[in-house]
């Protein structure tokens, strides 16, 4: 996969992982790509430490998607940690 389609992917990803996730996260469409990068990435290595391969496969298979969408709620759930450790 390319970069501009781990772009695009970041972008569907981070956005998903926002609607699965109750509450208002914040942040616009940067702060969505730049979430869903992070958890694509994450995601990816994350799924290859439990199966034992490359998750991150092109872009039109299910186990990138599933992977890359899974690793975005797993960075979300910790930004939002520190953002409400900040607050408090």
């Amino acid at each position: 996969m390319g970069f501009i389609g781990f772009l695009i992917l970041g972008l569907i990803a981070g956005a998903i992982a926002k609607a699965i996730l109750p509450g208002r996260q914040g942040g616009g469409w940067i702060a969505t790509l730049i979430l869903g990068v992070v958890g694509a990435w994450l995601g990816g290595l994350i799924g290859g430490l439990i199966f034992g391969f490359n998750t991150i496969g092109t872009f039109f298979e299910i186990r990138t998607w599933i992977t890359a969408i899974v690793g975005s709620i797993i960075v979300l759930l910790i930004w939002g940690a520190i953002m409400n450790r900040r607050r408090a």
